[in-house]
């Protein structure tokens, strides 16, 4: 009987492998910030395509150690971002925060909301509508790199802009 359960279970397991559609889940991408032009981005050649954004322009900031200020590069892509935005009035924006996986969940629940704030701040400040720009902080929950070094810390220490098209306007 053993052996007739295991070979329920791996044909069951087979068949759910092959069924599942890595596009289903956000493309294969990491929450909403997929990389390829085959997720439905667009090309990274059109200058209104996510791509382009994610790419040409960037979509994200990083931040130095418990800080939520901009740097001068951040303040930079911000600004490049939202003249993105105005010039692309189709999309709407989710600043997400994040944060490096030293503190307690807490604190950094707060830090990272933050670091959205003051990107979603900078927007608004350059002329982006505040109704097409939404935060939400993910703290140390979300991490592009995982490893106790500085090198990781530094890249999950962010603010990512993410976009969708605005199909409710």
């Amino acid at each position: 009987m053993k052996t007739w359960t295991k070979a329920v279970l791996t044909v069951a397991a087979l068949s759910l492998a092959a069924c599942t559609d890595p596009g289903s889940f956000g493309a294969g991408d990491n929450f909403g910030t997929g990389t390829g032009a085959d997720n439905g981005l667009g090309s990274s050649a059109d200058p209104g395509s996510i791509a382009y954004f994610q790419e040409a322009v960037g979509d994200r900031v990083l931040f130095l150690v418990d800080q939520s200020t901009l740097s001068e590069q951040g303040r930079l892509t911000v600004l490049a971002q939202a003249n993105w935005l105005m010039e692309n009035a189709d999309y709407v924006a989710v600043i997400e925060g994040h944060a490096d996986e030293q503190g307690t969940r807490e604190y950094n629940l707060a830090l990272g909301a933050r670091r959205a704030s003051a990107v979603q701040e900078l927007l608004v400040s350059q002329g982006v509508a505040s109704n097409r720009i939404r935060t939400v902080s993910y703290g140390k929950e979300r991490p592009i790199e995982i490893c106790s070094e500085e090198s990781c810390y530094a890249q999950n220490r962010r603010a990512v802009t993410v976009l969708t098209a605005n199909l409710s306007g």
